[in-house]
């Protein structure tokens, strides 16, 4: 008999982990039973607080960001992820590639500390931004 294959949820973050770590705490609770929640961090203070927050497995670094892109079925978290040099630096070009090119969807969250503006989104506080968020993966999965 075949074993069932997980589906994988990604949640990136970078700087502190704050944006993932609240995401993690969102979608931990309401996620289908077949999904695994997986962080990477683009440093290690971010990955711990995705960890602390209730991730399954998570890593750091470039390397575990083009890998797990690259496996993932759903990809959350800030904007800056597909941003060659974004989040202030951390998310090296190779990062923003692997992610932006993984076939896996991706919901991203607008951040104005990435100086990218998102015509057509509403000036919310990021909790609701957060929140809209869970709910988009939790309807991506259910599809």
């Amino acid at each position: 008999m075949k074993k069932q294959q997980s589906r994988r949820v990604l949640v990136l973050d970078g700087q502190g982990g704050g944006m993932g770590a609240q995401l993690i705490r969102l979608l931990a609770p309401v996620l289908p039973q077949d999904c695994v929640l997986r962080c990477v961090g683009t440093n290690v203070l971010a990955t711990n607080a995705m960890l602390k927050a209730g991730a399954a497995q998570g890593a750091t670094g470039e390397n575990a960001v083009i890998y797990n892109a690259a496996r993932a079925d759903l990809i959350l978290g800030p904007i800056g992820i597909i941003l060659a040099n974004g989040i202030m630096g951390e998310v090296s070009p190779a990062m923003a590639s692997a992610v932006s090119g993984a076939e896996a969807p991706k919901i991203l969250i607008p951040s104005s500390t990435c100086g990218i503006f998102v015509a057509g989104t509403e000036d919310r506080r990021l909790d609701e931004y957060l929140q809209r968020a869970a709910e988009l993966a939790v309807r991506e999965l259910s599809s």
